[in-house]
């Protein structure tokens, strides 16, 4: 059996991107009252970056969580965007508010260093558990990614890896949404743990053929976040924040179907099938209201009959041997 690599609790844990004013903004009191929520629901990992509003999101998790036991919860933040100050504040989409910082791009060792220093500082946590290298590969980037990566391999990587030996944080890995950049880093790295957007669901499986098994290989775990592919397995219409093709609705709905004759929340079956698979160590929605917390909790815990997995598996939605929840 491989060395099992540290890993943050599930199978729920808490994505902290809404919190920095994406898509909306939500108060600091409305913010508290989420991250209170998580708290109180059973919610023990949770998982924020400098990018999210410049600051925000991170500066939020540590106003809540700082009075909390440092012991019983772990928390995640990413390098690869340095903050430095510049009033009034960067608004990068899609976050609508920002503190007064603007990002710059860099993969270098001394910028990752830097940047879990600062967000020690903003936070005031004393401990950071996991340090994600943020998008050094993105669908946006196209092959641009591959020259981010090698910067970040021969630096940051480097560097958290010294981190990690010295006790700062407990592990290391990719914050990204292609599945492409976390196969080199096993392979040319010895990351722990990958946080990967939205290429586990059930609408993309990229992660399964081979990411998964090669984890499973090295000990290696994976966090899955946009488990409901933006908002289209949730019964929105956007795909990766954007609209979403023709045929990805029409295969959401005739899984919603098939989910309704099993009296199934389809957002919960979401959830569900992003935990089941072994490497799979937590799932993390994001969220900006206390009530859509208890609902993700609620969701996560919601039975769903064996039969329901069946039929997606008899209609080709999902591959035979996929693990599903038991």
């Amino acid at each position: 059996m491989p060395e099992q690599r540290f890993a943050p609790p599930g199978p729920l844990g808490f994505g902290g991107a809404p919190l920095g004013d994406m898509f909306q903004k939500v108060s600091e009191a409305e913010a508290a009252a989420t991250l209170q929520a998580a708290w109180d629901s059973g919610v023990r990992y949770y998982d924020t970056a400098p990018h999210y509003g410049a600051g925000l999101s991170e500066h939020r998790f540590g106003a809540v969580l700082r009075d909390k036991p440092r012991d019983e919860y772990v928390i995640s933040t990413k390098v690869g965007r340095t903050l430095v100050p510049d009033l009034p504040g960067e608004i990068a989409h899609p976050f609508l508010s920002a503190l007064p910082f603007r990002r710059v791009q860099d993969y270098s060792a001394a910028a990752a260093r830097r940047s879990v220093e600062d967000s020690l500082q903003r936070m005031a946590i004393g401990r950071i558990d996991i340090v994600y290298v943020h998008d050094v590969a993105a669908d946006h980037l196209g092959d641009a990614w591959e020259e981010a990566f090698a910067t970040a391999r021969d630096g940051a990587f480097r560097e958290l890896i010294r981190m990690r030996e010295e006790g700062l944080i407990r592990g290391w890995g990719l914050g990204v949404n292609l599945t492409e950049p976390c196969i080199r880093a096993l392979r040319q790295s010895d990351p722990d743990v990958f946080l990967l957007a939205g290429r586990y669901s059930l609408l993309d499986l990229a992660g399964l053929e081979e990411l998964f098994p090669l984890c499973a290989q090295r000990g290696a775990h994976v966090v899955i976040g946009g488990p409901y592919n933006s908002g289209l397995l949730a019964g929105g219409n956007t795909f990766n924040y954007v609209d979403a093709p023709s045929e990805l609705v029409a295969r959401r709905d005739a899984m919603a179907a098939i989910a309704q004759r099993h009296q199934v929340d389809l957002k919960a079956a979401a959830l569900q099938f992003c935990a089941a698979h072994p490497v799979v160590a937590s799932v993390i929605p994001g969220a900006k209201h206390p009530d859509r917390v208890r609902q993700n909790v609620a969701l996560m815990a919601q039975p769903i009959p064996a039969d329901f997995w069946q039929e997606l598996k008899s209609a080709g939605h999902l591959p035979a041997d996929v693990p599903v929840p038991a």
